[in-house]
């Protein structure tokens, strides 16, 4: 179950920051939102972010009170406690964060699509045929839904309840992906591939679908976020031992510049981690 715990933390945070803030627009102004979230991606020291952020926490939680109906906020401050509850917050803290990320998500799927507001009661075979009448419309909610799950899962992972729910923000994920892969810049796809390498081939796992995936991330997101080559080293490559790929995937993190329009701050993190990975590479293989 160790494997799940990096879910959000190293692959989904740049994405749930870039979502909240666009999502917010709408109501404290779009060019005053859009400059906020650049100005958070594109810093370069992650610390400063993670004692700015509670700050916002505090102001979505305002908003949201004020209109408890609203499902671009409720979609916002679902990615907003994600985000800060699996990167930033004290590990003690984590699954009471990501829980109200969590609960905004399902407030937000069920204010957007009525029919989402019973899944939490339906078997899985009907769940799944349910998100097929989930439409484009509602990418949004649907998005923010499954990275609020993903991040109380990763919270909570001690918890082997965890473990069943797993399909299930898959299934909602490959949803998503059937809507528009290209959303976020093929973030599903990310997803999607650590989500395939938790596992080797012998215990249900699927690392080529994995590789596919992280492969078409690469593409969709044209190389910019490191942070998916370093998932794509960690998971893939560690899982099937494939050394070359590894080395060259982590030497080209630590090779590349991490400034680029709203991924500096991660890839900051991405390069930190690469270079703790390539370090203990002959070690592991």
């Amino acid at each position: 179950m160790t494997n799940t715990r990096a879910v959000l933390r190293r692959l989904g945070c740049v994405i749930a920051a870039s979502a909240l803030f666009t999502g917010c627009s709408t109501l404290i102004g779009g060019m005053a939102a859009d400059t906020l979230a650049s100005a958070i991606l594109d810093q370069d020291d992650p610390e400063l972010v993670g004692s700015g952020v509670p700050a916002y926490l505090l102001l979505i939680d305002g908003m949201i009170a004020q209109h408890p109906d609203n499902v671009t906020l409720l979609s916002a401050g679902a990615q907003l406690f994600a985000l800060y509850g699996s990167r930033f917050s004290p590990t003690e803290r984590a699954p009471t964060l990501t829980g109200k990320a969590r609960r905004y998500g399902q407030r937000a799927i069920c204010l957007a699509h009525e029919d989402a507001c019973t899944w939490a009661d339906e078997d899985y075979a009907t769940f799944v045929a349910d998100l097929d009448t989930v439409g484009k419309r509602d990418i949004g909610p649907l998005y923010s839904y499954a990275v609020s799950w993903l991040s109380h899962l990763d919270a909570t992972s001690e918890d082997w309840t965890a473990v069943a729910e797993l399909p299930w923000v898959e299934a909602v994920l490959e949803r998503t992906l059937a809507l528009d892969e290209t959303y976020e810049n093929g973030a599903v796809h990310g997803y999607l591939g650590i989500l395939n390498a938790l596992r080797p081939p012998a215990l249900g796992g699927k690392p080529d679908v994995a590789r596919a995936h992280f492969e078409r991330a690469i593409e969709l997101s044209e190389g910019h976020d490191l942070s998916i080559k370093v998932e794509y080293a960690r998971r893939y490559a560690r899982l099937v031992f494939d050394q070359e790929l590894h080395d060259r995937l982590l030497t080209d993190v630590i090779n590349s510049p991490v400034e680029a329009p709203r991924y500096t701050l991660f890839n900051v993190l991405a390069k930190q981690e690469a270079q703790g990975l390539l370090a203990t590479s002959k070690e592991y293989f």
